[in-house]
């Protein structure tokens, strides 16, 4: 089996994701890559553990993807063996109309991790630089100033957004806040297949809408502004990941080593000392519950 470098998987330089593979072959069965992941998982519930002792970071996993690419599965199998108090998942939608009366990353900064807890962005603050990009329409829901009808909408006005979204992740890892995204990328056969998939197996009938059909038409749009997205907003702080989709076991092992990986950097993370009284005196006070 061949070992998984998360380097390979982080955007540092320009990427064209038609060049990128959506599957990755290392050589293994689907039960060792469930093995691989198993001890992974393990190794982060660990880990979380500690964090929440230190209490001094909180972690924000990203994960955005195409319609059937696997995120809700990811965050099931990733994150199954956390203290359910250490993880809290927020999957995004269309936003309500108290969210409107806000700017658009009002709703985000609610949901952010507390210090010594994951937090999980099942479609992120990206959203708002990918799907309104495709149907700008949307953001006439916002009530901007000077936005009067799509045509308002200019190339700066995405500039400009790219660059709220940069400051808003600088802004919260420099307060503790550890970010790592994630863009499964699955191939537009693949997708296609699952959605046979759901129309044909009725356990999962209840997960296919007409709505998913729109969007695969505009496939080639929605491409064209991740790729975009990714290339502004991959940085030092908040590093952008690039996952092979297609075989979901192998995308779920993957996301769960980098994750892990990208912790080990933050040597800090232990758990607190005890107390120099409380362990000068810990024969004591052993002493005094046992005679109770």
């Amino acid at each position: 089996m061949k070992s998984i470098n998360p380097e390979d998987f982080k955007v540092v330089n320009k990427i064209e994701l038609s060049k990128l593979p959506t599957n990755l072959d290392i050589g293994a069965s689907d039960d060792k890559k469930e093995d691989k992941l198993e001890d992974v998982i393990d190794k982060l519930s660990d880990l979380q553990d500690t964090m929440y002792a230190h209490n001094r970071y909180g972690v924000l996993i990203c994960l955005q993807g195409m319609d059937t690419s696997g995120k809700d599965s990811l965050i099931r199998e990733v994150f199954k063996d956390f203290n359910s108090r250490g993880v809290v998942v927020h999957s995004f939608k269309t936003p309500n109309s108290t969210e409107l009366e806000h700017d658009y990353l009002w709703r985000h900064y609610l949901a952010l991790p507390e210090k010594g807890k994951f937090a999980v962005f099942n479609r992120t603050h990206y959203e708002n630089v990918l799907v309104t990009r495709v149907h700008p329409e949307y953001i006439l829901n916002e009530n901007l100033p000077e936005i009067e009808d799509v045509s308002s909408i200019t190339p700066v006005f995405w500039e400009n957004r790219m660059d709220q979204i940069k400051n808003f992740e600088k802004h919260i890892t420099q307060n503790g806040t550890i970010v790592l995204k994630f863009f499964l990328h699955m191939s537009k056969e693949e997708q296609r297949e699952r959605l046979l998939r759901r129309l044909e197996e009725k356990k999962h009938n209840w997960k296919f809408s007409v709505g998913d059909l729109k969007e695969r038409e505009r496939w080639d749009d929605y491409m064209h502004y991740y790729e975009e997205a990714i290339n502004k907003t991959s940085t030092s702080y908040a590093p952008w990941f690039v996952i092979p989709a297609d075989d979901k076991e192998m995308c779920r092992y993957i996301v769960g080593k980098i994750i892990w990986e990208e912790m080990q950097k933050h040597t800090d993370i232990k758990m607190p000392e005890m107390d120099e009284k409380i362990e000068k005196n810990i024969e004591l006070y052993k002493e005094m519950l046992t005679k109770e």
